[in-house]
């Protein structure tokens, strides 16, 4: 399968936004959910921290990816943020279908 989620996290709601509509409207994402209200504990630079973020999911494929990670890096706040992608290995053959024909050929 290529089609693939990738977890993003986001400083707020804002941010989260502007990822999803960007991304969606470069053909780099078929679709984004955005969850508000997450709270990360996370080790940064030697000490433990908690924060609220926003996650984005983002169904796109993997020949999207690299383009994907970049414009995401490209618009991020954070030094190191969050991008990884996991493969969606099966679905809604319907589903699984609609993500394919919603992207844009990979360049």
């Amino acid at each position: 399968m290529d089609q693939i989620l990738v977890y993003v996290t986001a400083a707020n709601d804002e941010e989260a936004r502007l990822l999803a509509e960007t991304l969606v409207n470069e053909g780099l994402a078929a679709c984004a959910n955005i969850v508000p209200g997450i709270t990360s504990i996370f080790r940064w630079q030697g000490k433990v921290e908690t924060s609220t973020e926003t996650l984005c999911l983002f169904k796109s494929t993997s020949g999207h990816f690299a383009a994907l990670n970049r414009r995401v890096l490209e618009l991020h706040s954070y030094e190191t943020p969050c991008v990884v992608a996991l493969p969606l290995v099966d679905g809604n053959p319907a589903f699984m279908k609609w993500i394919l024909d919603s992207m844009p050929k990979a360049k």
